[in-house]
């Protein structure tokens, strides 16, 4: 009788506790850059100053070193048409790139883009990001997978919640002062994660940061979020969006 007085006890307190504030964020543009609109934009990334990004599609594929002030690649490397790149990121002197439902995760030398390996990955391929020692993958639902970069073996995963309801369709990931960054497929919201437990801490509201007029018929979604590992700059576009922007945050009221 007693344990389950404790247990009703315990879940009446649950239900009485207060919810955990989210802020809540719009965007204020620092500068503007070219973006190459021929980029279906799947993963963006620092090492350093040199400027990372994976590109999908079937038959146009690549990674690529970027130059920010031109939106152009210096080096790339072409994808077989039969993969569709996904996102990706850098551990050590390897890029590790995701691809959607090939069921394999490619790596590459950072300096050089060169092939180097592949482990299987027995999920969609979607987001992908570091903390610096481990890999930390979505798949196109509300779970985020942490990966071994040695042996791509889950170690755990969470379920990403926002006021307790699970949110799906994560897709572009960066690792920023200690949260995961994750965009939703097709909305125009990043959610800022706790990765311990997968508790949104806050919401980026990036409706109309892309203007209309720069828009077209080829214009996809918001992806691709990069941040400066030195400066903290912040960097956003979308699949073959004109532009990239720096951007900074503007808490709402």
């Amino acid at each position: 009788m007693k344990r389950l007085l404790y247990i009703l006890v315990f879940f009446a307190a649950v239900a009485c506790a207060p919810a955990q504030k989210v802020a809540r964020y719009s965007l204020k543009v620092e500068q503007e850059y070219p973006h190459d609109t021929l980029s279906y934009t799947q993963g963006l990334f620092f090492d350093g100053d040199r400027l990372y990004e994976s590109a999908g599609q079937y038959g146009e594929s690549r990674l690529m070193i970027v130059d920010l002030e031109s939106g152009q690649a210096v080096r790339q490397t072409p994808l077989d048409k039969k993969y569709f790149a996904e996102g990706s990121c850098v551990i050590d002197s390897d890029v590790y790139m995701l691809t959607w439902l090939e069921g394999v995760c490619l790596k590459f030398d950072k300096e050089t883009l060169e092939p180097n390996g592949q482990f299987v990955n027995k999920r969609q391929g979607w987001g992908l990001t570091t903390d610096g020692s481990i890999l930390i993958m979505s798949d196109g639902s509300a779970q985020l997978y942490f990966v071994s970069p040695k042996t791509f073996t889950v170690v755990r995963s969470v379920t990403v919640r926002l006021g307790g309801k699970s949110v799906n369709y994560l897709n572009e990931l960066e690792w920023i002062d200690g949260k995961i960054w994750a965009n939703v497929y097709t909305k125009d919201d990043i959610m800022i994660i706790d990765p311990a437990t997968g508790v949104v801490e806050g919401v980026i509201d990036c409706r109309g940061l892309l203007p209309k007029d720069l828009r077209s018929e080829r214009t996809d979604v918001l992806n691709g979020i990069a941040c400066h590992p030195d400066s903290g700059d912040i960097f956003l576009t979308g699949k073959y969006w004109p532009r990239m922007y720096k951007v900074s945050l503007v808490e709402k009221k």
